[in-house]
């Protein structure tokens, strides 16, 4: 009897200490000292919120964690309220969205995906109607069907084909807000392209020759376009990338600043991050569709990156038309237009109205006009002074068609002393000359030191939870490594292969972009279009190297 009133007593002194260690263990977060009015039309108060969103498991979770935490709350967009939860050092761990009509809890978010909106897997945040399944694999199944040769199915640039569509493996968990499973499926996806390009930039192959007749890949063509430009007027947002641009044009067009803290709204602090010839770009739209001062439809960052999209798909049709005489160009040029216009990552960048086409658009025309020393150099300098990344080409351009090692040898071969740095020396000039034009302006207000750091400064210091190396601890120095593999590749091309024809140029341009987008610290889908079009121009033309050297279009 004795011992099992001990054993009642003990289990008792359990339960009633329970509780008490429980709450020693999470201490309740601190309320603000200053609670907001309930606005009309709530029924939840912020202080019913406050005690809604404290009863969160998240919230528990984060207090065991991080001890007491000091608590903010707002109204938020949608009849809510956002609670959110902030440790000792400043940094929000946990949010909570509490619905102010009902009360109950319609989010809760910790860790990367309450500082990372675009990390919750929201619908409509990026692509829109595209992303629908409806949309999404027809379009996968048009550009599959119209580059495969259904004669040939075995061929290796198949599977480069369906490397390209495997990004939509890890798009799929990014949509359902599982980032910690999207982002590291994207690497092997960049690896394998990388590895290719390499491949055909140093020893070349068989290229693609799709079943599909020219003139129904044309055709195919114009129907995409359309379709793609109607669903940017009908269904598309404009994420901040494109809201950046319009602001920036505004301010250029009214003689202001870009650069400085505060010079952009404060929904889009950050929007000053880009190089000066990314927002010239849009200041022809910005005047012709007037920005209102608002987030709203913006109306000229539609129409820039409708023009962005049709100048990489023009430019990738020319060099077709340019590099191969007659019906051979044109079918070379429909060929790339439609793998363009059909690659659903393209689409992807148009619905988010984003600036990233401009890339590829700057890129694409470049090859174009590789030929011509100064027309590359400046087209690439505009590139590299819109998003810096294209900035690593710069070597393999300012070499051209040859290594500067063959250049060399070629001087003592007859040539004059100093022809053979003739192109060298143009395209390099070029290069320097537009980039003094394009910095001039944030040179003289507000001065090279605010416009480096709100731009490489800025981007050099991010932490992105949108690639391996923001998510993973301990994997630094893979990541220094990844960089100086990309570093000594760009610097690399410059040399060797020492002869190169447009396609083996195009292949090598592609692998480094994609080698500095393997060493990014922050990396997402909307940077598929930066390497792409040298890629299709290197799958499309690629040939043994025994067949001798392509000269470049231009």
């Amino acid at each position: 009897m004795d011992l099992r009133r001990a054993l009642a007593l003990l289990v008792t002194t359990l339960a009633v200490l329970a509780p008490a260690r429980a709450l020693a263990a999470e201490p309740a977060p601190v309320p603000p000292s200053q609670l907001p009015a309930t606005p009309e039309g709530y029924a939840v108060d912020a202080q019913q919120a406050l005690r809604i969103a404290g009863r969160d498991p998240n919230v528990a979770e984060q207090s065991e964690r991080h001890g007491r935490l000091e608590t903010a709350i707002e109204t938020k967009d949608g009849w809510a309220w956002q609670v959110g939860y902030i440790s000792d050092d400043g940094t929000e761990v946990a949010q909570v969205i509490v619905d102010g009509s009902s009360g109950d809890v319609r989010e809760s978010w910790t860790g990367d995906q309450v500082a990372w909106p675009m990390a919750r897997g929201y619908e409509g945040q990026f692509g829109h109607v595209l992303n629908a399944p409806y949309v999404w694999l027809p379009l996968c199944g048009i550009f599959l069907l119209g580059l495969v040769d259904w004669r040939r199915p075995w061929r290796i640039a198949h599977l480069d084909l369906l490397a390209l569509l495997a990004f939509g493996v890890s798009h799929v968990f990014f949509n359902r807000g599982e980032i910690g499973v999207s982002v590291p499926l994207v690497y092997p996806v960049l690896a394998y392209l990388l590895a290719r390009m390499l491949w055909l930039g140093f020893r070349g192959g068989a290229p693609l020759r799709p079943a599909c007749p020219a003139a129904w890949l044309a055709i195919a063509a114009v129907f995409l376009i359309a379709f793609r430009v109607t669903i940017n007027v009908a269904d598309s947002g404009v994420i901040d990338v494109g809201y950046a641009g319009t602001v920036g044009a505004d301010r250029i067009a009214h003689g202001q600043p870009i650069y400085g803290e505060g010079e952009f709204p404060e929904d889009n602090r950050f929007g000053d991050t880009y190089g000066p010839s990314n927002y010239y770009a849009y200041v022809p739209f910005e005047l012709a569709l007037p920005w209102s001062g608002e987030w709203d439809e913006l109306a000229a960052s539609h129409a820039a990156a409708i023009a962005f999209d049709l100048a990489a798909v023009a430019g990738l049709f020319v060099f077709g038309l340019r590099l191969r005489p007659g019906r051979a160009g044109r079918e070379l040029g429909a060929i790339l237009a439609f793998a363009w216009v059909a690659y659903p990552y393209t689409a992807f960048a148009l619905q988010s109205n984003s600036n990233d086409s401009l890339i590829a658009a700057l890129l694409v025309w470049s090859l174009v006009l590789f030929a011509r020393p100064l027309a590359r150099g400046a087209l690439l300098a505009l590139a590299a002074v819109a998003k810096f990344a294209p900035l690593m080409l710069a070597p393999l351009y300012v070499a051209g068609d040859r290594g500067l090692l063959e250049r060399r040898r070629e001087r003592g071969l007859g040539r004059s002393r100093l022809g053979w740095l003739r192109p060298v020396l143009g395209c390099a000039a070029a290069f320097a000359a537009v980039v003094v034009l394009m910095v001039a302006h944030p040179a003289i207000d507000p001065g090279l030191a605010t416009f480096w750091e709100r731009t490489v400064e800025n981007q050099l210091d991010r932490t992105s939870p949108f690639s391996v190396w923001g998510q993973a601890n301990g994997i630094g120095w893979l990541q220094t490594a990844v960089i100086a593999l990309a570093v000594g590749l760009a610097v690399a091309v410059a040399f060797v292969p020492r002869r190169r024809s447009i396609a083996q140029v195009a292949a090598l341009a592609a692998a480094v972009v994609i080698a500095v987008e393997l060493a990014a610290q922050h990396w997402f889908y909307l940077y598929i279009p930066w390497f792409l079009p040298a890629l299709l121009i290197a799958l499309a033309i690629a040939a043994p190297l025994s067949r001798g050297p392509a000269r470049a279009p231009g």
